[in-house]
């Protein structure tokens, strides 16, 4: 009993020391960390709204947040304006409280029906699900970010671009009216009024300018071919000079010796 007490003496002293910890938390520290997963939806179909969604996978383990992309502005307000009413998603995150529920969900569910049941809206359509290996909750919300102030950026550039090009038709309408007042009164006065012409010229295509290097060469070859035919011209008359000089002795022998 003494060897026991002593033992149970030491062991205490070390717990106190800090050099071992109690039972009850090394169970804690051996139990494995409950971390959450995402899973990544490719296709929502319409009518599809998040308490479905949190409805439908809410069944094999627990849901934490839940975001789905809406669809773009510039189509959206298309299909309102063709008579379309509902609200539509174009993909989806959902998290899971533990990431091995989501990796079994995305492994089970994917390229199955939605709807367990034929009455379900939501039966003809599939699951499109893929789990997203180390992807957090702060990636999306970084990538959201990222992306409204992509489309603010652009919104801003065409605001200025629509702002320009309303500024620059007023300029052209507040000139246009200073020269019909000029124009009265210069016909009031009797004086022509001119107008200024402005003449530009319009820059060559590149068809152009090989149509005018071919035919500027073609041009040199019909010089140089008109120069040849000119040198035979000029020879074939000085031997048909030559010729006649030569008939004229043999048939007039008598006029060329009175000559």
């Amino acid at each position: 009993f003494y060897c026991v007490g002593s033992l149970l003496d030491q062991k205490l002293e070390l717990n106190s020391d800090g050099g071992l910890l109690p039972e009850k938390e090394e169970e804690n520290l051996t139990k494995k960390k409950i971390v959450p997963g995402i899973i990544y939806l490719g296709h929502i179909p319409p009518r599809l709204r998040p308490k479905h969604v949190r409805n439908m996978l809410g069944v094999y383990g627990e849901i934490g947040r839940i975001f789905l992309q809406p669809e773009d502005y510039a189509i959206r307000k298309k299909k309102t304006s063709a008579g379309s009413r509902g609200k539509t998603f174009t993909e989806g995150w959902v998290e899971f409280k533990d990431k091995r529920v989501a990796k079994l969900v995305a492994a089970t569910l994917n390229r199955t029906p939605m709807g367990a049941r034929k009455r379900s809206r939501f039966h003809d359509d599939l699951w499109c699900i893929k789990y997203l290996h180390r992807f957090k909750w702060f990636h999306l919300s970084e990538r959201l970010a990222y992306e409204k102030a992509v489309r603010q950026q652009r919104m801003r550039a065409e605001i200025a671009q629509a702002k320009r090009e309303t500024n620059f038709y007023l300029q052209n309408v507040e000139k246009s009216k200073n020269i019909e007042k000029l124009r009265e009164k210069r016909k009031k006065t009797g004086q022509e009024f001119e107008e200024k012409s402005w003449n530009f010229t319009q820059r060559q295509t590149e068809e152009e300018i090989q149509k005018a290097k071919q035919t500027a060469k073609l041009g040199k070859s019909q010089k140089q071919q008109m120069k040849k035919a000119m040198a035979k011209v000029q020879e074939f008359e000085k031997k048909s000079h030559s010729n006649v000089s030569l008939l004229a002795k043999i048939f007039n022998p008598s006029g060329s010796k009175q000559d």
